[in-house]
């Protein structure tokens, strides 16, 4: 029996509030206020909140589940620069690809996420999927091809971080399912950087410690669905402190199907890659050429 007992493939209804998030009727009254104000926050912020999205009284659930899966996680400490190149790459003197952290998170894989876990049964849902597209203001968004990075869970275990980064997709949908005691602030830079432009001195100014004005800070709690454009936002996970680690699902959607990770990507962050990447190497669908 699944930890949902009493909802089903077909509906949400069971598992978010859809009183307040009416992801089958957009049409509504409340459906158009809920996509105005997530439209709204994207334009500006380049990221949106959407508070109690999961039925609080699933939190347990959501922890229970995270907890389970934390274990098959790939963890590595590994040197890595905010594009997630090879830090022994030949970069111009003061380009911000030289400046290097250490990365200490882990992630589940997508394989090893139960088909029948929550975060499983959003990610591949039409209505959830119509409504995330709906908030970007697009006609649909494509789950990853990518067998290994379209569904995971992020894990930041006490005394590590995720340090700066852009992500490889457009949009990343994602949600606190376990808070650390301490530390995991999410901290962004909206815009920072454009399809056309990698604007390598603001991204040199954060780096350095001296690009306080482009840093925003976010509260998040678990059960909170999280809208973010990472593609051209510098964002991190701050060290995590106390003894309790930092849960979080990555739901990963683009606007063109067939996206699947580089091989170098892919073996990064999972310690391993499948056929698929392998086949993909080389004309792996990207919408731009900036250098992650």
């Amino acid at each position: 029996m699944s930890t949902l007992e009493g909802t089903t493939s077909d509906t949400l209804e069971g598992i978010v509030d859809t009183a307040r998030y009416p992801l089958s009727d957009l049409a509504s009254a409340a459906g158009r206020e809920v996509l105005a104000r997530a439209r709204r926050d994207l334009a500006r912020d380049g990221c949106t909140v959407l508070p109690d999205f999961v039925r609080p009284d699933l939190r347990a659930v959501l922890r229970r589940e995270g907890a389970a899966m934390a274990p098959r996680a790939y963890v590595d400490v590994e040197t890595v620069n905010v594009y997630n190149v090879d830090v022994g790459a030949e970069l111009p003197e003061g380009h911000p690809g030289r400046r290097t952290f250490l990365r200490g998170n882990a992630f589940v894989a997508r394989d090893r996420v139960p088909g029948d876990a929550l975060i499983s049964r959003l990610y591949s849902h039409p209505a959830f999927q119509g409504f995330v597209a709906a908030c970007f203001g697009l006609p649909a968004l494509h789950e990853l091809a990518d067998p290994l990075s379209g569904l995971v869970l992020n894990v930041v275990a006490p005394g590590m971080e995720h340090p700066w980064h852009f992500d490889t997709n457009e949009f990343t949908v994602s949600m606190l399912t376990q808070e650390p005691r301490a530390g995991g602030v999410f901290e962004y830079c909206p815009g920072i950087r454009s399809a056309e432009d990698e604007c390598f001195e603001d991204v040199r100014a954060v780096l350095d410690g001296r690009g306080e004005r482009l840093v925003r800070r976010l509260p998040l709690h678990p059960g909170d669905l999280q809208l973010f454009q990472g593609r051209y936002a510098l964002h991190r996970v701050s060290p995590v402190g106390g003894d309790t680690a930092r849960h979080s699902a990555i739901f990963a959607y683009s606007e063109r199907p067939g996206v699947i990770g580089s091989v170098a990507r892919t073996r990064q962050l999972f310690g391993r890659v499948l056929p698929a990447h392998l086949a993909a190497e080389g004309r792996a669908v990207r919408g731009d050429r900036l250098l992650d």
